[in-house]
């Protein structure tokens, strides 16, 4: 497997705009694009980019512009994947690996059923308190991205791929743990946050279990991380109940959640900057359509199919439903 020299992020918000920063600060600005639809790039090119505060510089591009990149951060929100796919399609090449930070449990089976599952290793996003309003990306904490192989995917390595072919002879398919290495080889060498999962699918869910609680109760009682976590109150005591009914739903499907992965998510939660907020509480404030059906409508999906009752995260994105539905139409 060669070493990744070129990456584009898809998504230039703060998940984006934090790990491609990262990225570009040892790989250069040459290597490393912003790459979005021609409408969001004529926006985009309207307005410089602050990072906590001071003006940095990014190259961002159009379609026609990209190029097959190496790696390929997809860092936009869920209600905008399909759409992203289309655009990033040329920066998708035969060796392109594609990793996904977006929130809840299904962008990687969406990603790879367009480009084929050969491209995409599974990611999740974490521990982050950045915020992105107006093209200003504020945060204190950098978090991490998890990553790691699906049991169906995680077979030996391939050594055949780190032989030089004899003559005339294409080199061997690089495996899935071959690909895993080369991005982390890529983050070791940027500084990139990350740590390699034993149990991806696990994390994957344990993630989800906190987004359904923090996202939307943030979101629904317009508050922050701090305001989520006051003993004794309201959005508290809505934001476990959503968790421990995800939780229900995650073991229902497989993938074994306890309480002690409910408590380490509250204390990450609780350890986060008070004042600043998830993405869909973010979503309120820009007046944007909400990741609410990766959340409580997952977990009403899979409830169904379970047997299930789910009263706290089929009210929560009532709530939400109805605040997106003040928002006029110029607002999405």
């Amino acid at each position: 497997m060669r070493r990744i020299e070129t990456v584009t992020v898809v998504g230039m918000g703060a998940l984006g705009t934090l790990y491609g920063r990262t990225l570009q600060k040892t790989l250069g600005i040459d290597k490393v694009c912003f790459l979005m639809d021609e409408e969001r790039l004529a926006r985009a090119l309207r307005h410089p980019v602050l990072v906590n505060g001071k003006e940095e510089a990014f190259r961002r591009i159009g379609p026609k512009d990209a190029a097959p990149a190496d790696l390929i951060l997809v860092a936009v929100k869920g209600p905008g994947l399909l759409s992203a796919m289309e655009t990033m399609a040329p920066a998708v090449g035969p060796e392109t690996i594609i990793i996904s930070a977006l929130n809840g449990v299904t962008s990687e089976e969406l990603l790879g059923s367009r480009f084929g599952k050969e491209h995409v290793i599974p990611c999740v996003a974490q521990g982050m308190d950045a915020t992105f309003f107006d093209y200003r990306l504020r945060f204190q904490k950098h978090g991490q991205l998890c990553l790691g192989l699906f049991e169906e995917e995680d077979g030996p390595a391939a050594a055949p791929a780190r032989v030089i072919p004899a003559a005339g002879q294409a080199p061997a398919a690089a495996s899935m743990r071959d690909k895993l290495e080369a991005v982390a080889e890529l983050f070791e060498r940027t500084g990139v946050p990350y740590v390699i999962e034993k149990d991806i699918r696990h994390r994957m869910y344990s993630k989800w279990m906190l987004n359904c609680g923090l996202n939307q109760a943030c979101m629904v009682f317009e508050t922050t991380y701090g305001g989520v976590v006051e003993e004794g109150s309201l959005p508290m005591a809505i934001f476990y109940a959503a968790m421990r009914e995800a939780m229900l739903i995650a073991n229902a499907e497989g993938a074994k959640i306890t309480e002690e992965d409910l408590s380490d998510y509250a204390a990450l939660t609780k350890s986060l900057t008070p004042d600043s907020m998830p993405s869909m509480a973010q979503d309120r404030k820009n007046k944007k359509a909400s990741e609410v059906d990766l959340f409580a409508g997952t977990v009403l999906r899979l409830a169904k199919k379970h047997g299930i009752e789910v009263p706290v995260n089929a009210w929560l994105r009532q709530q939400v439903l109805e605040i997106e539905s003040q928002y006029s139409a110029r607002d999405f």
